[in-house]
């Protein structure tokens, strides 16, 4: 086609200093948006420049109408090509005779000059040919509304006043071209007509009118033209999108539907390693640890082999089994010096901005790295880090040494970029700088630039970006279109791989090939954004040549190959979660919608994602990383609080499939959310102490069994319908657990209170080898219950220490019906099933109900011993426990002893007759058969006891009873444990005395003392001592040694306390004290040891423990006696 231009006013070539032609018909298309561009800037610089707040030219739009116009010019060209070619030659003479036609075309000659017809030196025939088909085309423009809106001052802006013999001309213009331009059909549409149509179909809109000819006349359209058409599209996006978005997870919230995903799935999990699906991550910001815990101990730590052990030890403790550490890596020290520039004197460089992958020697680099590696290990924790594939620093060594990896061009993309600012290169050969208008923070270019001062290449690369905000300027996007980069990350993750098991792959979804194609190389109509990278369009065919395969796909398989048994974490969102798990092979991938849904309580919409993914893939939600908060969000302070929503969120982060990530300060709830470059905490915070105590109540112990709730194979979710058959959807209940063991959550995400019942799942995928189906499960054959009368659930519950029972019938025909306060949540776990043999189960049913029972075991035990009890009443009676109190303090009366003995005797006298009536679950409880106990050994233990508070064997025993309160409960529970423990030894005794219960048989008298319920069993536990010590008496061995038998038994080390440390074995000083009075009284009282001196024994041993520094070798060491 014969070149012609767009005929702007001589009033706006001259305000803009323009004199060449402008979007000449033969330009290379890829320069009309450059030119466009210039243009714009330089008109709305100029009325910048006079002060203007608008009337700006948007330069997409500018180039629209650049694109329209060479569209008109080609589609006329056309049509008078069937025949028509004299169309305008042969009105020469029509226009030439008639003196206003001349002016009129005489006037658009002048005020609409066309350098392009000057340059070929015209005829005045050519010449007025030109012009007549100028003033055609300049009145289609004209008859577009959108187009004079968007371009007006280089159509016909407002200064122009037409003559009124233009008037005449477009008259007679039209009637030509109605006449002549039909190709001799009589109702063929003319060419004027046929131009307007789109104008005059969307007279409001260019995009409307393009994608009107994209419909109907891409038949006649070459294809360069269609590409041009569909990119003039992109930059009109390019400009026109909002860039103020957050990246990342934040934003509004999409419930995942699997049935209109675009991608091409296929199922490829990566199996994970036993240690996987037990990963509790801790995040740390590594600097600003570092300076925490420098405050916290009180000495420099700004190493990481400087870390304190007791740090590891708390995260162990906690449960937690990687630690996260961002910051790691070498920065970009242009990083930081942009930072600084920018007002920040104090910032670090970005920790997403990095140099190269080594370790940073200001944290003491791979040697310190090592050191930490050690220690965690040994504690079972892994080390996780970064590994930030998209981009490197703009200083990063390969920008100098690899130049090519990254996406670049050899001009600014737009005209407003100036680079004058300072060199930000360390490196003598290049030079560094990103746009100037970054550090007065009015624009945020896309690109840099990079000057080879050895040859002077200049190149424009540009910065990471994932299309959502602005872009990242201290770093430079690499370009995976080039295999060689591809490979070049391929092995710096492998570098990082063989460091690190865990590897968090930051904005991995821009490395998809779907993002990769919509930010940087966009199928032509389909770009727009990130500016500047509309004129890169390429098509489908281009773009998958020159990447086949996904490259996180291939990035999977060869770290399975290559460093196997590594966990791949990609921080992925857009709705992409499923496709990097289920097709790429990500063992873990970000569930961002875990935040911000319940963040916001849109409890349906979470639920509903979690039924979807159920229903297409279970797996997928095994391999969730859920968050309550991520370096790049607020603080989960800031959106969860610290109260009972808090903790209702934590705990569905604790039980809920997936890999539970917790992030730095939030256990000790900080509020300061820490920047990437920031090398210390800006906050004079201290930990919430009650914050973290809650934590260790209600959080840590579900992090330290994520054994039952990380899977999804027995997982199950409920809907809790109310009574109104409604669905509570602020209700999470789901079962989970092992082939062993089941748990059931309830969580309540909302203030108000709510409740009803659960009883079938939600469908779930079902595979089989050749089928998948969808299959739901009553609540009761989820836990392996059973459907029998005499069977019974019992529920653990974590959250108030009780234990809940209920028919299992009951569950399998109603299901499970409960009620939760605000903010409320509920762990059940250890559920089992009961057979009921002897009533026992069903008793408690009926006494507790829906209401928790403290100890099951305990309370079961009570009923089957109720009747023995019943029958050792009178030895827990007022007055038989005065008479022991009386006797302790000496002063028991003679009546008062008769009346003690016959109770006991009464008591003694039943017992073997109710044994004998008891049933065996009753009996196996007892343990062992009661002896009949006469009446003399009776009176003999009642008169020794008398004697020996008297001071008849001593004074030992007087001074004690009046510094022990617990010794006349002590005496009492060795009456009840008289007849059943004989022929034990101690410890039997003891365990006798934990199998009949003798701390509940005594409670209320416990609970008057206030006693634990450690100190009711060291009271019971000393009971056995008195009936059963002397048995172990040596009159041959010295106090000593007859006292070592007793303290070398395994229940009295356990009253005693003792435990081993650094191969000593330590006591406790007031327990082994009391031992030693109570073997004191058993030897005093015994019937077959004679002439015991009690004063001196326990004499001996006090002296000796006073000297023994609470170890246990040391006390009972003869030799040292002998030496004294």
């Amino acid at each position: 086609m014969e070149r012609r231009d767009l005929r702007i006013p001589l009033i706006t070539r001259e305000r803009i200093k323009v004199n060449n032609a402008i979007f000449p018909t033969d330009e290379s298309i890829d320069l009309l948006y450059r030119e466009a561009s210039l243009l714009a800037y330089r008109y709305n610089n100029e009325l910048k420049a006079k002060g203007a707040e608008g009337g700006f030219v948007s330069p997409g739009r500018l180039h629209a109408s650049a694109v329209l116009h060479l569209i008109y010019q080609i589609v006329l060209t056309a049509r008078m090509s069937d025949g028509q070619n004299d169309f305008f030659s042969r009105r020469i003479a029509t226009v030439a005779a008639n003196e206003q036609l001349s002016d009129a075309l005489g006037f658009y000659s002048r005020t609409f000059p066309s350098p392009a017809l000057e340059e070929k030196k015209p005829s005045p025939a050519t010449r007025m040919e030109e012009d007549m088909r100028g003033w055609f085309i300049h009145q289609v423009l004209m008859q577009n509304p959108a187009l004079l809106a968007a371009s007006k001052p280089f159509v016909s802006p407002d200064e122009i006043i037409y003559p009124e013999e233009c008037k005449a001309l477009s008259s007679i213009l039209s009637s030509f071209v109605k006449d002549d331009l039909r190709n001799g059909k009589p109702n063929t549409e003319d060419i004027f007509t046929m131009l307007q149509l789109p104008a005059r179909l969307y007279p409001d809109s260019l995009e409307e009118q393009i994608r009107y000819i994209l419909r109907e006349w891409s038949m006649f359209l070459p294809d360069y033209l269609i590409r041009l058409l569909e990119t003039s599209l992109d930059y009109i996006r390019e400009e026109e999108k909002d860039r103020g978005g957050v990246g990342g997870g934040g934003g509004p919230t999409h419930v995942i539907d699997y049935s209109e995903s675009e991608l091409n799935e296929y199922e490829a999990f990566s199996d994970d390693s036993n240690w996987m699906p037990r990963v509790v991550m801790m995040a740390k910001c590594t600097l600003v640890w570092l300076d925490q815990l420098s405050k916290q101990y009180k000495r420099s730590i700004t190493r990481l082999d400087q870390i304190p052990d007791k740090e590891l030890d708390i995260l162990h403790e906690r449960g937690f089994t990687a630690l996260w550490l961002i910051g790691l890596w070498e920065r970009s020290e242009a990083s930081r010096k942009i930072k600084n520039l920018c007002g920040n004197p104090d910032a670090e460089a970005s920790a997403y901005s990095l140099k190269d992958y080594e370790i940073s020697s200001a944290i003491g680099g791979w040697s310190a790295l090592e050191n930490l590696r050690v220690r965690c290990q040994q504690r079972g924790i892994r080390l996780a880090s970064d590994m930030v594939p998209n981009h490197t620093g703009i200083d990063g060594n390969w920008v100098y040494e690899h130049p090519d990896y990254f996406i670049q061009q050899d001009w600014p993309p737009f005209p407003s970029y100036t680079y004058n600012g300072p060199d930000l290169s360390n490196n003598p050969d290049f030079e560094v700088k990103i746009e100037d208008h970054y550090y007065d923070r009015t624009d945020a270019a896309v690109t840099f630039r990079l000057v080879d001062k050895r040859n002077g290449r200049t190149r424009y690369i540009f910065h990471g970006n994932d299309g959502t905000s602005m872009p990242w300027n201290d770093t430079a996007q690499l370009d995976y279109l080039n295999p060689v980069t591809r490979e070049a990350v391929i092995q710096k993750i492998i570098h990082v791989a063989k460091n690190f098991p865990i590897i968090r792959f930051d904005a991995a979804m821009t490395l998809a090939k779907r993002h990769i194609q919509r930010l940087w190389y966009p199928k032509p109509g389909h770009g727009g954004d990130i500016a500047g990278r509309a004129s890169h369009a390429i098509s489908d065919e281009e773009f998958n040549r020159r990447i086949p395969q996904e490259f996180w796909r291939e990035v999977v398989d060869r770290i399975a190959q290559e460093v196997p048994d590594t966990l791949l974490l990609a921080e992925a969102f857009w709705m992409m979660e499923g496709y990097f798990v289920r097709t790429l092979g990500m063992h873990r991938v970000y569930n961002s919608a875990f935040m911000n849904m319940l963040k916001n309580q849109e409890n349906q919409k979470y639920r509903l994602g979690i039924k979807n993914t159920l229903v297409f893939e279970p797996e997928i939600l095994k391999r969730y990383v859920n968050f309550m908060n991520n370096p790049d969000e607020e603080t989960a302070i800031a959106q969860f609080g610290d109260g009972d929503k808090y903790f209702a969120v934590c705990t569905l982060l604790a039980t809920l499939p997936g890999l539970p990530m917790v992030g730095h300060g939030q256990i000790e709830g900080y509020h300061e959310k820490y920047g990437m470059e920031y090398r210390r905490a800006y906050y004079n915070e201290l930990p919430n102490d009650w914050l973290i105590g809650e934590h260790y109540r209600r959080i840590f112990p579900l992090f330290r069994r994520r054994f039952l709730f990380s899977g999804v194979e027995y997982f199950q979710l409920y809907d809790c319908y109310n009574q109104q058959g409604g669905v509570e959807e602020s209700v999470y209940a789901f079962v989970n657990g092992t082939d062993k063991e089941r748990t059931l959550v309830l969580v309540n995400n909302r203030y108000e209170m709510t409740g009803g019942t659960i009883n079938v799942s939600v469908p779930k995928l079902k595979k089989d080898k050749d089928s998948r189906t969808t299959v739901t499960m009553k609540l009761a054959e989820n836990l392996g219950l059973s459907f029998s009368g005499s069977a019974y659930a019992l529920f653990d519950c974590f959250t108030d220490g009780l234990t809940y029972i209920i028919p299992s019938i009951q569950l399998y025909e109603e299901g499970y019906s409960f009620g939760l306060n605000g903010y409320e949540a509920r762990v059940f776990w250890n559920i089992r099933e009961v057979e009921d043999t002897d009533g026992s189960y069903e008793k408690l049913w009926r006494m507790y109900g829906r209401k928790g029972i403290r100890n099951i075991s305990k309370a079961v035990a009570l009923l089957r011993l109720e009747p023995l009890y019943k029958a050792m009443e009178a030895l827990r009676s007022q007055e038989t426990l005065k008479n022991i109190r009386d006797m302790v303090d000496g002063r028991l009366s003679k009546q008062a002893e008769r009346e003690l003995l016959l109770s006991i005797a009464e008591c003694y006298a039943a017992i073997p007759e109710v044994y004998s009536a008891l049933d065996e679950p009753a009996k196996g409880q007892i343990g062992v058969v009661p002896e009949e106990v006469e009446p003399k050994p009776t009176i003999r233990l009642i008169r020794t006891l008398v004697s020996a508070f008297r001071e008849k064997k001593g004074k030992a025993f007087s001074a004690w009873s009046g510094a022990d309160n617990a010794l006349p409960l002590t005496i009492a529970s060795a009456l009840v444990l008289y007849p059943f423990t004989r022929k034990l030894n101690i410890r039997g005794a003891m365990e006798e005395a934990d199998r009949l219960l003798v701390d509940a048989f005594f409670e209320y008298e416990f609970g008057e003392l206030g006693y634990s319920d450690n100190e009711r069993r060291a009271v019971t536990h000393g009971a056995a001592v008195i009936l059963n010590a002397w048995k172990n008496y040596d009159r041959s061995r010295s106090s000593i040694g007859i006292f070592s038998a007793i303290a070398e038994d395994e229940g009295v080390k356990n009253l005693t306390q003792c435990n081993e440390y650094q191969g000593e074995i330590w006591y406790n000083k007031e327990q082994m004290q009391r031992v030693v009075l109570l073997s004191a009284l058993s030897f005093a009282i015994s019937q077959k040891i004679r002439d015991f001196d009690a004063d001196a024994y326990v004499k001996t041993l006090f002296e000796k423990e006073a000297v023994s520094g609470y170890k246990l070798r040391s006390l009972l060491n003869e030799e040292e006696e002998e030496k004294e």
